[in-house]
């Protein structure tokens, strides 16, 4: 892998090949590659995540955040993490792998334009957000500070979406907020992967560290993508806390409330920004550098297998 790595013109050409048709047992890998990158970057970064949660949901400052965190005490810190954990595991087998399915099949012979990486990053974010909606909606109640005592654990909460109409359990239960997650992940799966290849090939190109390229392309994606779509991040933090059949407001109030909770300013609306910034970052950053590591070590076995 050293000597392969000398040079980044060998890099794309390597890069192009994995990518080209006809090798399904890579493209299948990319699944593989997609669970375990996330599920790493997850663990490590749900501790910011939190926080972050409940800015959104209390509008409080991050000083105030980490002091209600504190005062519930340690042993909820980590409460609602297996949800995140495992539907993050599952983003990134689906992010990953119906991207690379979906890109060889718009463009079977390359290359890969800017419209072929959009499309195939939006229809990917679609797959997401229908299969994982109701993952993000059970882990936002766990999360949420006021709902403890009435829903003490993942069982209690879907037991109460069970307990609903078959419509009931979709539009109030399981699918509470689903139109503006759908937004938020087909239009910010498609802004990361139109430029998360470019941004790291040309900073391979002069000669950093192979994961460098990665790391700072995944950042800067994460943190442009957030802040472009955090408006829909918080709507959807909001819509997705409220559980019951009452008082159950419709989107457009949701959005009412939350611009009218913020003193409908924009500014008040990107509060914790900063935790936002860093969260992404992170999250992204570890996410892509990750998977370029996992990428490169299967590509290098493959290889000498060949030889």
């Amino acid at each position: 892998m050293g000597e392969q790595n000398d040079s980044p013109g060998k890099e794309l050409q390597h890069r192009t090949r994995a990518e080209a048709p006809g090798k399904k047992s890579w493209h299948s890998q990319a699944y593989a590659l997609g669970a375990v990158s996330n599920f790493m970057s997850t663990f490590l970064t749900f501790p910011i995540y939190k926080v972050v949660f409940r800015q959104q949901i209390h509008a409080m400052a991050v000083s105030e955040a980490v002091r209600q965190l504190w005062h519930e005490g340690p042993q909820y810190f980590y409460r609602g993490i297996y949800p995140p954990l495992l539907s993050k595991t599952l983003q990134g087998t689906l992010l990953f792998g119906t991207y690379d399915s979906l890109l060889c099949f718009l463009s079977p012979v390359g290359p890969h334009t800017l419209g072929h990486r959009w499309a195939a990053g939006l229809m990917s974010g679609v797959v997401e957000a229908v299969a994982l909606s109701p993952f993000e909606r059970v882990q936002n109640v766990l999360q949420d500070g006021r709902k403890q005592a009435r829903f003490p654990s993942t069982f209690s909460i879907l037991k109460e979406f069970n307990s609903y109409g078959l419509w009931g359990r979709l539009s109030l239960g399981y699918y509470r907020g689903f139109w503006p997650v759908l937004a938020r992940n087909s239009l910010g799966s498609a802004l990361y992967f139109s430029f998360k290849d470019p941004i790291q090939d040309g900073l391979a190109e002069q000669g950093l560290p192979h994961w460098v390229p990665a790391l700072v392309s995944g950042s800067v994606n994460g943190t442009i993508t957030c802040l472009v779509l955090y408006p829909l991040i918080v709507l959807v933090a909001n819509m997705q806390s409220h559980i019951g059949w009452q008082n159950m407001p419709s989107l457009w109030a949701s959005a009412q409330d939350v611009w009218n909770t913020r003193g409908r300013k924009l500014l008040l609306i990107y509060r914790g920004g900063s935790l936002v910034i860093l969260r992404s970052s992170v999250t992204w950053g570890l996410t892509t550098a990750i998977h370029d590591f996992l990428q490169r070590k299967s590509r290098s076995r493959k290889e000498l297998k060949t030889d």
